[in-house]
């Protein structure tokens, strides 16, 4: 559906009797087509899938946890036809990147986005991050800087540090964790349904729910669960502390997933000078549910 999307928009103008003018005049372009590696590797050799999309400033996506690429359809189709290159990366284990047994602690994951940022040559670019991909990118500017990157959007974070310690008295104890994580352990499609109906809209669609639903659990379970604990286990206080780049904070009121106090406003007092922005009656899937909204505040902050 997304993909379809993006593709179409890449059509311009009617198959006409323009069409018909010589081969030697159309080999030229086809020549010159540029044709982009659809994988990027890992320190550890694991291929990550990496869609990468028209030409221009660089804008880089991470998805939320189980999620893919795929997500991400509707920002990069109203991206590229802004003039943007848009890339975004299939977490490993995730979509149609490769399946390694390991690897889906904080630190490889934050070295898996460093891998797709050096690999496609990437610099002055803007990160965008939905829910645990916050903590990647957050992840990534701790371990490599900011040297590469010019822009930071948080959607719907899960940072700086969810669980609940001595000095992090306003999170979440960590038995309440360790329930849900037993809990999809148990039965992963029931979780998910009994979870379902706060992470849309009431009028979201049973397409777009259905296919949430497809994508969440194509993740094999030892790997949605592996990176439920990086996320629980995160403290990213002090990383947030040090971002140095103009950061947007996107979230809901209504996320039940992340919820506002914890999460996006803690995050937005960390980093200097942020600007947090609350959709009033926002659920945690934002893009998904408020993507024209977060498309238009996406484009203003990326030209500002």
């Amino acid at each position: 559906m997304n993909r379809r999307t993006v593709l179409e928009a890449g059509f311009r103008g009617d198959i006409g009797p323009a069409v018909a003018a010589s081969a030697a005049s159309a080999q030229p372009a086809i020549a010159k087509r540029e044709t982009r590696a659809p994988y990027a590797t890992a320190k550890d050799g694991t291929r990550l899938f990496v869609q990468d999309w028209g030409s221009g400033r660089q804008v880089l996506f991470l998805a939320a946890w189980t999620f893919n690429s795929d997500v991400w359809g509707s920002q990069i189709a109203a991206l590229t036809a802004k003039g943007y290159r848009c890339i975004a990366p299939d977490r490993r284990g995730h979509g149609r990147s490769e399946l390694p047994a390991m690897g889906y602690d904080l630190d490889t994951l934050a070295d898996d986005v460093a891998a797709v940022i050096e690999q496609r040559e990437l610099n002055d670019v803007t990160l965008v991050a939905h829910s645990m991909g916050a903590v990647e990118a957050l992840g990534y500017l701790a371990r490599h800087g900011s040297g590469r990157i010019s822009k930071l959007v948080l959607v719907a974070p899960t940072t700086p540090f969810l669980m609940k310690t001595e000095d992090n008295p306003d999170a979440i104890p960590e038995a309440m964790i360790e329930a849900q994580i037993d809990a999809i352990a148990r039965d992963f499609s029931k979780w998910m349904a009994e979870n379902e109906a706060p992470f849309f809209m009431p009028d979201t669609n049973e397409v777009t729910r259905a296919w949430v639903r497809q994508m969440m659990l194509s993740v094999p379970q030892p790997v949605a669960l592996a990176c439920r604990r990086t996320i629980a286990g995160a403290d990213l206080r002090a990383a947030a502390a040090k971002v140095d780049r103009p950061t947007l904070i996107v979230q809901g009121d209504k996320d039940a997933s992340a919820p506002l106090p914890l999460t996006g406003a803690k995050t937005a007092k960390l980093i200097k000078g942020s600007k947090l922005t609350v959709y009033e009656g926002a659920p945690h899937a934002l893009p998904l549910t408020h993507g024209e909204r977060f498309n238009a505040d996406l484009l203003a902050f990326l030209a500002a």
